[in-house]
């Protein structure tokens, strides 16, 4: 028998049997049309890996799209070190409190707003377009951040980044997870996760040196500008990069289909080539099922408002509405949880506890994040979503509440250390903590962060593997919009949270929230490592929601 790559863009496995000799399940419908040519291996049971690797070209695609996450992580990532840089640049005078948490949520606001709009557009013109069009935007608002003089002027700067962002963080994991094989689907998206870390990384490093070293009138401007660099690197790449096979299909392009399926194969052979065939069919299949089921139930026959019978469809069929709640419940804990509070103000945060160089300490948070994401890679196909997620968030909720035990040490002033506007090298405008607290808190938040990291900060992004075809774009797109929704509630909030609750009870109270979403994981949300598009869909039919 030979062995041959894995099914390539997650081909189906219904109908599936099992091999005796070898206990692994194959598709008796390939198989028996394919006689001994297609290898049990290559459909791959949940948390088993074939010996083959993602070719070259997969792994091309996936650097290619993924530096919209660089761009994704930069942009979250250099507003810590700009809100403690800009001093009196902007209208005149300091930033008050208000103003970091308008300048900071708005970004969050217009992601909301973008995100449900880019899946009906990547539905109507294709992933790849939308991609090159969050490129677009990336680039006009750097530029318009950079050249700002007033508050409103940044506000609409870091909104347009803000609709980019939105649209690039729903469309980017979909085009990888449509490209990919279906046993490393995982690990390729959690390389977009990768480079919205890296991105963190570079913002702080960046924000370090032109804080340091640059003038404080135009260090600033050049931390927001540079984001326009990767944007236009990636409009260049992506011209010569392939739209998904999935799409091509639903919009009668076999052959295309079929020739970006083989150049995903590599270097295929008679058998794989044979596989490539039934991954086609199998996609065939499935949408021919959806444009009848959608035939037989639709309401629209005008094709602007068709994606009112997907939206229908998402909230009718059973399935789709647990896919849902599935994908807005992981999109919504990644935000609630309050990571991002760390990514817009730990310069901030880190000036309150005393450390003389607040956004060089804020690099630790994104190193942190870094590495323990490249852990994730190796690990994600390996020990599946559902137990990851399980082992990594009470290290979360340790980290929250040693943060907040730290934080009891912490006296605030009559005046809250948050409204008032600091340098990234200037003092901390209350009196420093003892060392041993200021290290306590350095220490949980590291660890926060490195359960977060490993957990919620990537499995969320699996969540098209969850939808049906037909509703994938929209489904994804809606809890998308519910992690930027959150994502703006926390950066509308925490400031005002920290003054009101103190930090201690801040960060108690994202642990409790984390505690809540690791009840609703540990009831709802089945393990999809391993399984097809189609079949990690199928599972949410169980009356248990496919948890095992």
């Amino acid at each position: 028998m030979n062995s041959l790559e894995e099914p390539l863009i997650g081909g189906s496995r219904r109908g599936a049997e099992t091999d005796t000799e070898t206990g692994n399940e194959f598709d008796a419908e390939i198989g028996s049309e394919y006689g001994d040519t297609v290898s049990a291996s290559a459909f791959a049971p949940p948390g088993k890996l074939s010996d083959e690797s993602p070719g070259l070209f997969i792994w091309l695609l996936t650097f290619s799209a993924g530096i919209s996450g660089l761009l994704f992580g930069y942009d979250t990532g250099v507003i810590s070190a700009t809100l403690v840089s800009i001093g009196t640049s902007l209208s005149g005078r300091p930033l008050t409190s208000l103003d970091k948490s308008i300048i900071t949520s708005c970004t969050s606001l217009f992601a909301l707003f973008a995100s449900p709009c880019a899946s009906v557009l990547a539905d109507t013109l294709g992933r790849k377009r939308v991609i090159l069009a969050a490129d677009c935007l990336f680039i006009v608002g750097a530029i318009v951040q950079a050249l700002s003089s007033t508050v409103s002027g940044m506000v609409v700067g870091r909104s347009v980044v803000g609709a980019a962002v939105g649209a690039a963080s729903f469309v980017v994991p979909l085009y990888i997870a449509e490209l990919a094989p279906a046993a490393y689907r995982g690990r390729l998206v959690t390389m977009n996760i990768v480079f919205i870390t890296l991105g963190q990384v570079i913002a702080y490093v960046v924000g370090w040196a032109f804080g340091a070293y640059a003038s404080d009138a135009t260090g600033w401007r050049w931390m927001v500008g540079l984001g326009a660099v990767p944007a236009a690197a990636q409009t260049v790449i992506l011209l010569f990069m392939p739209e998904t096979p999935r799409w091509l299909v639903k919009a009668g392009r076999p052959a295309a289909a079929r020739a970006v399926i083989e150049r995903v194969a590599g270097n295929a052979t008679g058998g794989s080539s044979r596989l490539v065939d039934a991954t086609l069919k199998s996609i065939e299949t499935e949408v021919r099922e959806e444009v009848e089921a959608r035939r037989l139930s639709t309401r629209h026959t005008n094709r602007r408002f068709a994606w009112l019978d997907s939206l229908h469809e998402l909230f009718r069929v059973r399935r789709n509405r647990r896919a849902l709640t599935i994908a807005c419940l992981l999109q919504g804990l990644q935000q609630l949880c309050g990571f991002n509070s760390l990514m817009y103000f730990s310069a901030t945060i880190f000036t309150l506890v005393g450390f003389p160089m607040p956004t060089l300490t804020s690099l630790v948070v994104a190193v942190t994040n870094f590495i323990f994401t490249l852990i994730a890679l190796s690990l994600i196909d390996r020990v599946g979503r559902r137990r990851i997620l399980l082992w990594s968030i009470p290290f979360m909720i340790i980290g929250l509440l040693l943060a907040g035990y730290g934080f009891s040490f912490v006296s605030l002033s009559a005046d809250s250390a948050f409204s008032s506007s600091s340098s990234a090298t200037g003092s901390a405008p209350v009196p420093a903590p003892a060392r041993s607290a200021a290290v306590v808190i350095l220490v949980s938040i590291m660890m926060y962060v490195a359960g977060y990291a490993i957990g919620l900060g990537n499995v969320p992004w699996m969540q098209s593997e969850l939808f049906a075809l037909g509703v994938r774009s929209l489904g994804s797109g809606i809890a998308t919009a519910t992690n930027w929704g959150a994502n703006f509630v926390i950066g509308l909030t925490f400031l005002l949270l920290m003054d009101v609750l103190t930090p201690s009870w801040t960060f108690v109270l994202y642990a409790a929230i984390c505690a809540v979403g690791y009840g609703l994981i540990w009831r709802v949300y089945p393990e999809t490592t391993g399984l097809s598009l189609e079949d990690a869909a199928s599972l949410l039919e169980d009356d248990n929601w496919g948890v095992q």
